[in-house]
């Protein structure tokens, strides 16, 4: 029998982080340094990768204020969300060539968010065929590519042109 060893996710699977407080917060204060995985900042929002994917290139767009509904967000910081969403496809695109994508936000547990004091909006890539026996039938995600060296890409193919929203 083959194994295939995905370690880093049993922090997931048993809700155990270092993180005291909101992940999000904490991780926007780190520099890049500290290996934060922040590809773009605007003025409002940011743009991060999931630090436990479905694909590569998942990202998540998240306001800086610590909000948790989508009706508290200023509309400034929503225009930017869409924006800095847009963005991303831009970039994913050029780095990743996606044949479609799933965009969205779960709100409240009940709806499948995992962070609920702190609204983000998910971008998850998706290639035709990319779900296979491995997440179907093993509950295991194969990423071909280290985290580090996918944020790495999307800075370097993120639009330099385009001023924030």
């Amino acid at each position: 029998m083959d194994h295939l060893w995905s370690p880093w996710r049993m922090k997931y699977i048993r809700g155990k982080s270092k993180t005291k407080g909101c992940v999000f917060c904490a991780a926007v204060k780190k520099s890049a340094e500290d290996k934060n995985l922040v590809v773009a900042r605007g003025k409002h929002a940011y743009v991060i990768l999931n630090k436990f994917p479905y694909t590569s290139g998942h990202i998540m767009v998240v306001p800086y204020a610590h909000i948790d509904t989508f009706e508290k967000m200023e509309t400034k910081t929503s225009t930017e969300v869409m924006f800095l969403l847009r963005q991303s496809i831009k970039t994913i695109d050029k780095v990743y060539q996606p044949d479609g994508y799933n965009m969205g936000s779960n709100l409240g547990s009940v709806a499948g968010a995992g962070i609920t004091d702190h609204i983000h909006f998910h971008l998850v890539p998706r290639w035709q065929g990319d779900t296979n026996y491995m997440t179907a039938i093993g509950g295991t995600r194969v990423l071909p590519e280290d985290l580090h060296e996918t944020c790495e890409k999307l800075k370097a193919a993120w639009p330099k042109d385009d001023k924030s929203a």
